[in-house]
């Protein structure tokens, strides 16, 4: 990357106080606030992961650690709720950045993410050129992070024989994949090249793969009617699993990057219960955070973002 440029790490947001939460979860719902019963079960799962998500603090130390490697400025921005993209946009102009290169850190949903920006850039009247990476979870560098985070859990694996992997990634309504989202297609594709690393890397240390997908949505859709979400859901999946005679099985969150309340409650708090009542021992596989492996795949798809842009 050359002077002039900039990179801007942009994810889907979270609150560092819990009393941001009606905010968040109003931009969430695209201006609409969220019901008290809504609201107060979004709290609940906040306070039991400790009150906070960790996610903005490893998503600022994963900008230190990738500005270092670059020699250009990195900053977060979130896409619905501070650092907003406006600010953000607005202190790289004044560091005089002239070229701003966007990485989403949701890398199977990348469009929404670019367009923020772009939104930003625009709003503000700034004049500077945003070049944004498209969906790069099959970036090799993301595999083989994601590949040894699964290998540091089937470590601990003691029946290979009867452990399986579950990759999972965030759901989405369904009438988002019906729309033509490319999202499942990703995920599924991700999940396939990472279970095939895992293989060369450690034959014969669990049986099978397959993919969930997790967290889904507690809102209904239009006129309170229930909302179709993608699946199959990790509950789902478990049983089946039980069914099958499985007694270990090693979930790995291929559609996160970083530790949030999506991964710190919904899997090892909720997922684990209802691993235990199946009789199953579920162990995750560590999200990548700040780790070099992440830095890396970063570093790949931003040079490569500023490269294949060039100065046109």
């Amino acid at each position: 990357m050359k002077s002039g440029d900039a990179v801007i790490l942009i994810a889907h947001g979270t609150v560092e106080d819990l009393d941001d939460l009606p905010e968040f979860l109003k931009n969430i719902r695209r201006g609409h606030a969220a019901p008290p019963e809504l609201l107060a079960e979004v709290r609940r799962r906040y306070e039991a992961i400790g009150g906070r998500s960790p996610l903005n603090a490893i998503n600022r130390d994963v900008a230190k650690r990738l500005e270092n490697r670059l020699g250009v400025p990195v900053r977060t921005a979130n896409r619905l709720f501070r650092p907003y993209p406006e600010a953000v946009v607005a202190e790289l102009a004044s560091l005089g950045a002239e070229r701003i290169v966007v990485v989403p850190l949701a890398q199977h949903s990348a469009a929404i993410y670019g367009e923020a920006v772009k939104d930003a850039v625009k709003k503000a009247g700034l004049d500077l050129r945003v070049d944004a990476a498209t969906n790069w979870g099959r970036t090799p560098e993301l595999t083989e992070a994601f590949a040894r985070s699964v290998m540091s859990a089937l470590d601990e694996v003691s029946e290979p024989e009867r452990t399986s992997i579950l990759f999972t990634a965030h759901s989405l309504p369904v009438s988002v994949i019906e729309g033509g989202d490319p999202y499942e297609t990703e995920v599924r594709a991700s999940a396939e090249a990472v279970a095939e690393r895992v293989r060369e890397l450690a034959p014969g240390r669990f049986v099978d793969h397959g993919v969930a997908f997790q967290s889904q949505g507690m809102s209904t859709g239009p006129g309170g009617r229930p909302m179709a979400w993608l699946g199959p859901d990790l509950r789902t999946r478990l049983d089946a699993l039980a069914a099958a005679g499985r007694k270990e099985v090693v979930v790995a969150p291929i559609g996160f990057l970083a530790d949030h309340v999506e991964i710190l409650y919904d899997l090892d708090i909720e997922a684990r219960s209802w691993a235990e009542e199946l009789g199953i021992t579920l162990r995750r596989a560590p999200s990548l955070n700040a780790s070099d492996g992440l830095v890396a795949a970063l570093a790949s798809v931003a040079s490569g973002v500023a490269a294949s842009h060039g100065d046109e």
